[in-house]
């Protein structure tokens, strides 16, 4: 899938992108999982402007769209955000998008933090309990994102 980079998207268009929907948007807005870059205000007409997100935003609600799909309970995805930003005082695109001191890990069930130094933390059972690892490494998977592909239409068959 193309990603034409924009300064703001629409609800409707983070929503086709992540497969997310304009309800699950509002809802993780009102308990502040993710908070739109431009929220959402009252117009002189009586009704409200659409929130705008940041591409910053999309990335990371690309990302907590596919931990949800996942099975990772939205409980779970603020608590991710919450250690992230108490722990190592980043958000989630820092960990995510590269040029942090941490990669995030995940074998599909936790998410694991991997310093620079070597240190791993379990961010969603004991994030300020560092952790032995022993062992192979090698089943844990870089965290990334990824884009969801829209369905392809399959062509009507002509005889």
């Amino acid at each position: 899938m193309r990603l034409d980079l924009k300064k703001h998207y629409s609800s409707r268009e983070v929503a086709a992108i992540t497969g997310l929907s304009a309800r699950q948007l509002q809802w993780w807005d009102a308990r502040k999982l993710i908070k739109p870059s431009i929220a959402s205000h009252p117009t002189e007409a009586g009704g409200f402007t659409e929130r705008r997100y940041s591409p910053i935003d999309l990335f990371e609600l690309a990302v907590l769209a596919d931990l949800r799909r996942n099975g990772l309970s939205v409980a779970k995805i603020q608590q991710l955000l919450d250690t992230l930003r108490r722990r190592f005082g980043i958000r989630l695109f820092d960990a995510i998008g590269g040029g942090s001191a941490i990669t995030l890990l995940t074998d599909g069930k936790d998410i694991y933090a991997r310093t620079e130094g070597g240190q791993f933390f379990n961010l969603l059972r004991a994030p300020a309990q560092p952790l032995l690892v022993v062992g192979n490494e090698g089943t844990l998977k870089e965290l990334k994102m990824r884009m969801r592909s829209k369905a392809k239409k399959k062509k009507p068959e002509t005889s």
